[in-house]
């Protein structure tokens, strides 16, 4: 009688109530990605359509979810035995980059809506796009490595399929078969290095993580080491820091274009929270191998992205997609600097890296939009089919322009300048003065690629006789319109007032 009330005790201490408007965010996504899934069998032919409304729906639910959160207090999935310890934590943090994961998702499923009408499954890839955003939006309040782990692969497997998913075309399979294989081996990395931390602290949870670790006994002490070392992998692979970057170019080629720009901005924002995570909450007593790590992997994958990138730039031939894989490149190591500064000067600084991340994200996604509208005319989509685009779509010109400028963080795209100097004061506060001035010697250098692309945009075309009519503007869909002009608004928002970001990332902190 009494092991029974004892049992009984037990088990009520370990049923807890869930908050059920905290998990909301993500639990949307991966509702109506069900819902998406199931209405696919029943939706006729002709009306598949609905189901990229009823996606674009949902995660609009999802992000008005984030306003009662605004807070930024909530926590469920605690440890019942008083240890101030839980797996689901919606802080500011949190919610920034839910906000930045949805938002993103919200601008790819717009530019997807006419992919899905006549080149993709439409059940197939609204249930596996609203799946990767469910493990992406979960994946900023996970507070316990095996819910991180968990969230990562859930934002991870169905985009191999998406990259993947335009039958027929061998360079999609491809570019899915190299994402697949290379993503595979560093999530294996990744784990044993999480087994090597709980066997070190004897906890999976963030914080308590933190607390054994400084107490690791001696001989334990290399293991937890080559467990910090193994874990950021898994994070710096997903990042496309250097030398894990290799799968980017082909990928984001091979890619339908929409997807392209969903790992470009929602795929970096997975992989910058996890190393956000695991490096200032986790990990914080071993800064001393993860800071000069951090610091060394930014300076090499912002050189290596922009040679890469003025590699193509000569050459206007090559794809702009692959031009824009190689900038991506470049910036992931901009982002990278303030996580390998918080390392020496506190985690004040991960509020750079939250705000270079809004700012990229934004242009970026602007960039791929005015992409997608170019493809509809030129389907290899050159740095050669960009010249002369102010002739015949003046404001799309306008917009890739401003969209450069701000990548290349200059005049008046203000909000990439102000981003910019954001980053390298960080670097400098912390004493990296090396790596600020590797930052400045990129900046300089990707000029040259920026504005190359951004004066081919205002060009004559080539052979084309002054007498010659203007060739018939192919139609571009309404979705994508209004994706570019969202894109430039919030930039040209964003540059007349930059404080703006700056603020709303200085609430990131933890």
């Amino acid at each position: 009688m009494t092991l029974a009330a004892t049992s009984a005790a037990g088990a009520a201490n370990l049923v807890q109530s869930v908050d059920w408007a905290a998990v909301a965010p993500p639990a949307i996504a991966a509702v109506v990605a069900l819902a998406v899934l199931v209405a696919d069998l029943f939706v006729p032919a002709a009306r598949k359509q609905l189901l990229g409304w009823g996606a674009i729906a949902g995660l609009v639910a999802a992000i008005v979810a984030l306003v009662p959160l605004r807070k930024g207090d909530r926590s469920t999935f605690c440890l019942t035995t008083g240890a101030d310890a839980c797996s689901y934590t919606a802080d500011h943090f949190t919610l920034v980059i839910q906000f930045l994961v949805l938002g993103g998702a919200l601008l790819t499923a717009l530019l997807s809506l006419h992919e899905t009408e006549e080149r993709l499954p439409p059940g197939e890839f609204w249930f596996l796009l609203l799946c990767s955003v469910a493990g992406a939006a979960l994946l900023p309040a996970s507070r316990d490595m095996a819910t991180l782990v968990v969230a990562l692969e859930v934002a991870s497997l169905p985009a191999f399929a998406l990259v993947g998913l335009k039958r027929g075309d061998r360079m999609s399979g491809e570019a899915a078969l190299k994402f697949f294989l290379s993503s595979v081996t560093a999530t294996a990395v990744m784990l044993l290095g999480v087994s090597f931390v709980y066997a070190a602290t004897g906890s999976l949870h963030l914080t308590e993580i933190a607390q054994n670790l400084d107490d690791v006994p001696a001989p334990l002490e290399t293991l937890a080491k080559a467990g910090v070392a193994l874990t950021l992998v898994g994070f710096a692979f997903k990042t496309a820091a250097v030398p894990f970057h290799f799968w980017v170019p082909d990928t984001y080629v091979g890619a339908p274009l929409p997807i392209a720009a969903y790992l470009s901005v929602v795929g970096k924002a997975v992989g910058f929270t996890g190393l956000i995570l695991v490096t200032v909450i986790a990990f914080p007593t071993y800064a001393d191998v993860w800071g000069p790590a951090l610091a060394v992997l930014a300076a090499l994958t912002m050189t290596v992205g922009n040679a890469g990138a003025l590699r193509q730039a000569p050459t206007r031939a090559w794809s702009a997609v692959r031009l824009l894989a190689w900038s991506s490149v470049g910036q992931a190591g901009y982002l990278l600097v303030p996580i390998a500064a918080a390392a020496y000067s506190g985690d004040d600084q991960i509020g750079a890296t939250v705000a270079y991340a809004l700012m990229y994200a934004v242009v970026n996604l602007g960039a791929f939009a005015v992409a997608a509208l170019v493809a509809r005319a030129h389907p290899l989509n050159r740095i050669s089919d960009y010249r002369g685009l102010y002739a015949t779509r003046p404001g799309a010109a306008l917009a890739m322009g401003f969209f450069l400028l701000c990548l290349a963080g200059l005049p008046p795209g203000v909000i990439g300048l102000f981003a910019k100097v954001t980053v390298f004061s960080a670097a400098v506060d912390a004493g990296l003065g090396w790596l600020a001035v590797v930052m400045g010697v990129n900046v300089v250098i990707a000029l040259y690629y920026y504005l190359q692309w951004t004066a081919v945009l205002f060009r004559a075309p080539e052979g084309a006789p002054a007498d010659r009519p203007a060739p018939a503007k192919q139609p571009v869909p309404a979705a994508v319109t209004v994706a570019v002009v969202v894109t430039a608004a919030a930039g040209v928002a964003l540059s007349g007032y930059p404080q703006l970001v700056l603020r709303f990332a200085a609430d990131t902190l933890f």
